[in-house]
């Protein structure tokens, strides 16, 4: 699915109150880490990841690598911090992309 701009602004809302429970640090973006950002999308829709500031990487890099290597996509960037979307696999769990959809 390819997010509109009111669909990325009511995923924003949502995202508000979430704390990021991921960050990429000092070890990087690796394949198993992107893994696990997945299958955590597979569970929650919509996550925020940090940006450590031992991290070698920039946050523009990180968006491209997630963007590039993933059907990730990122609704927003907000200094050091991500906000991520994805379609869960398992229909019982897609209660957010639903309402994306009617938007």
């Amino acid at each position: 699915m390819h997010l509109r701009g009111k669909q990325k602004r009511f995923l924003r809302t949502q995202a508000n109150h979430l704390q990021p429970l991921f960050s990429v640090g000092k070890n990087g973006l690796t394949p198993a880490w992107l893994a696990q950002l997945s299958g955590a999308l597979d569970k929650r829709e919509l996550i925020k990841v940090s940006i450590l500031q031992n991290a070698d990487e920039t946050t523009s890099e990180v968006k491209a690598y997630i963007e590039s290597q993933s059907d990730i996509q990122v609704v927003q960037e907000i200094g050091r911090v991500l906000v991520l979307f994805k379609v869960a696999k398992d229909p019982e769990l897609r209660q957010l992309s639903e309402q994306v959809e009617k938007i």
